[in-house]
């Protein structure tokens, strides 16, 4: 599994299925929302994937075998996970992932699943993006159903994209996920990168980028890559003529973070609790980060112990994060800001 940070992810995700299916790999794009189980996100992707591998002749008793355990799976979990809803083509083999226990019924599916990829000299990749928001009981099942086929060596590959704490999570649902998967970071472009990603679209569209501009937009965004797509569409209409100069990205910059303040930051706002508001709030009074729990603690009022739930609570909600232990920073940069302008003053101590 990879593991994947920040919003640049998803296309990231994208162009590396685009460029699975190209080989000839059959894959299968999930995007992990809040309140759906894995049943319900993997069982028609899945069977979109038998299909198509049950047309080859090679493949085609595995495939079929497979799309009978995929019947079996959604019956039996169709109870615990209402939420599945499945075309069956095939009627359910008795015995095959079939218990109505997830765990034991998803190993037994993606082994079938593997056996065809495997008989038609392909591999299936699945592709899942926020994986953070897959229950623990879920995404151990998953990690329990991918180590049953590496250890048969059968073509089953996941690329997972996620937050921060993703590493963290896998690592309590199966002890043993971080031998399992690597987990590279994904985060701010460095500069040369970041400086390519403004510069090469206007080169290309003839129009050219002052050097103190192009300085200045990667001082506002870090590097993020969203943001760079952000400041380089404002840039882009404030010019009226090349180059785009300091002036029109500090005009830009203005309208960039009121487009970001109404829709990026606060769509997240909008998802928090007075308490959780507050804790945000006492984060970005510190500044940008990384802080120690006892500090944001400190800001409150309030004993570390007693604001441990609401910490939990922000990372579940992918807000902060946890570089290290006993350390708080925001999941994205400029989010203190945003906190400041959104609540400003001191009322918020008081509350």
């Amino acid at each position: 599994m990879v593991g994947l940070r920040g919003v640049g992810k998803t296309v990231l995700l994208d162009r590396m299925r685009d460029d699975a299916e190209s080989t000839g790999i059959h894959t299968m794009r999930i995007e992990a929302p809040e309140n759906r189980s894995l049943p319900a996100l993997l069982a028609p992707q899945l069977r979109q994937a038998l299909l198509r591998l049950s047309r080859l002749e090679q493949a085609k008793a595995h495939a079929t075998r497979a799309l009978r355990g995929l019947a079996g799976f959604a019956k039996a979990l169709k109870v615990k996970y209402q939420d599945i809803e499945v075309g069956l083509d095939f009627e359910p083999e008795p015995g095959l992932a079939d218990n109505g226990d997830l765990e034991h019924d998803l190993q037994a599916l993606l082994e079938a699943a593997g056996n065809a990829a495997q008989d038609a000299g392909t591999a299936l990749a699945l592709f899942i993006d926020e994986l953070q928001y897959v229950p623990e009981e879920e995404l151990a099942a998953l990690i329990t159903a991918l180590h049953r086929c590496a250890q048969r060596q059968l073509p089953v590959v996941l690329i997972g994209a996620g937050l921060p704490q993703l590493r963290g999570r896998t690592g309590r649902a199966k002890s043993y996920a971080e031998r399992l998967f690597d987990f590279p970071e994904i985060g701010a472009l460095p500069p040369p990168a970041a400086e390519v990603a403004i510069s090469k679209p206007t080169e290309a569209q003839g129009v050219k980028i002052n050097a103190d501009a192009l300085s200045r937009i990667l001082q506002e965004t870090h590097g993020y890559p969203y943001f760079l797509q952000e400041w380089g569409k404002h840039a882009w209409d404030t010019a009226a003529a090349s180059p785009i100069t300091l002036q029109d990205v500090e005009a830009a910059s203005k309208t960039a973070i009121a487009a970001l303040d109404e829709s990026f930051f606060r769509v997240r706002f909008d998802r928090l609790t007075p308490l959780e508001k507050r804790y945000l709030r006492a984060m970005a009074e510190l500044g940008v980060g990384p802080h120690r729990s006892g500090d944001i603690a400190d800001q409150l009022g309030r004993e570390v112990t007693n604001l441990a739930p609401t910490r939990g609570q922000l990372i579940s909600k992918g807000m902060v994060w946890s570089p290290s232990h006993g350390d708080t920073a925001f999941t994205v940069p400029l989010f203190n800001e945003f906190m400041r302008r959104i609540i400003p003053g001191d009322e918020w101590k008081k509350a």
